[in-house]
């Protein structure tokens, strides 16, 4: 187990005029034992970061360092890391304990030591009754568990996750997750995980990297960059659904400047009889809540209601909304940052 250091790495493909930035010069300190997401949206550069630290990617500049040491140079094999991908990648003519024992065959590790490493993390990740069974006779959730186990017996001082859950059904991401927390629970192994997900991120994380065009736009706890986001993008890309961002004449209501975006979270605004007035569009049943999509003025806003509302607001139906002010958000229109 070792800490990750991320010093201006920069990825561009190609050289001169027609090359292309990919990363803009990531920077990030990652303690041993801790468990990153990387989060964005497709195209930001998160899986390129990743296959980067494993050594699937060069570095264009920048330093990358596991445990201390530089590996910028060094073969995949060499940097001390196991990768979970988003395909499995299992052998399909071997059984699960092959799969997961083909490495340490490969790195000639003795056979009492295999058996010994494969019965621990099948036992782990209540494998134990499927070491004979093919991938072809498993559910995605066990092949991906399979996938997992592969990793773990490597005993690595790096894990690293590509999108290990985006096969999966929603029911079965919620179960995979939980073993996730469960299993670095146990190992406390330093883990990098990519995702698109931003719940994903929110669960799993105990510190995030927001990425987005390239850039690492935060990097903090879920609660941080949840209650304190950095930009315009992080606040409109991290949250279910994401914060309204107004301009204009709202902004006077509180105080605002021009050249400002007010930010207020769903859960925030509240139905009543005093505060702005918005006309219900759509409305969105969540089981004990509900989404509001109203109008204010020409701009939209999203408003989460649950089932202590009296009387349960219809289409077309004129609200009175007031936002807590212990929870206004303000950020500069000309750059997106927080104010």
């Amino acid at each position: 187990m070792a800490s990750l250091s991320l010093k201006n790495v920069i990825k561009r493909y190609g050289a001169g005029k027609t090359a292309v930035p990919v990363l803009h010069g990531v920077s990030a300190e990652i303690a041993d034992h801790e468990f990153i997401v990387i989060v964005g949206p497709s195209g930001c550069g998160k899986s390129t970061l990743l296959r980067m630290v494993a050594g699937l990617e060069d570095v264009t500049a920048g330093q990358i360092e596991i445990g201390g040491r530089v590996v910028n140079d060094l073969e995949p094999s060499e940097r001390d890391i196991a990768m979970v991908f988003q395909n499995y990648a299992l052998y399909p003519h071997m059984s699960v304990f092959d799969n997961m024992a083909y490495g340490l065959k490969i790195a000639k590790v003795p056979k009492d030591e295999i058996k010994a490493r494969v019965d621990k993390a099948a036992k782990i990740l209540e494998l134990g009754a499927l070491l004979a069974r093919k991938p072809r006779e498993l559910s995605g959730g066990q092949r991906q568990r399979v996938a997992m186990g592969r990793a773990i017996v490597r005993q690595p001082q790096v894990f690293l996750f590509d999108e290990p859950l985006s096969n999966l059904d929603a029911k079965l991401r919620v179960q995979t997750r939980l073993e996730i927390q469960k299993l670095h629970r146990e190992l406390g192994i330093t883990s990098l995980f990519v995702t698109h997900d931003q719940v994903e991120a929110m669960t799993l994380a105990q510190r995030m990297m927001v990425m987005n065009a390239g850039r690492m736009e935060q990097f903090g706890t879920p609660e941080e960059v949840y209650n304190r986001p950095a930009t315009t993008f992080v606040a409109s890309f991290m949250g279910s659904p994401p914060m309204n961002l107004l301009q204009g004449a709202p902004n006077a209501d509180f105080g605002g400047r021009p050249g400002a975006i007010l930010g207020i979270r769903p859960e925030h605004l509240l139905v009543g009889s005093t505060g702005w007035k918005v006309t219900v569009d759509t409305i969105e049943m969540l089981g004990a809540e509900r989404l509001l999509y109203c109008r204010l003025g020409d701009e939209f806003l999203i408003v989460r209601t649950d089932e202590s509302l009296s009387l349960a607001p219809s289409i077309g139906q004129t609200l009175q909304v007031a936002p807590r002010p212990d929870r206004l958000h303000w950020f500069d229109a000309a750059t997106g940052q927080r104010l």
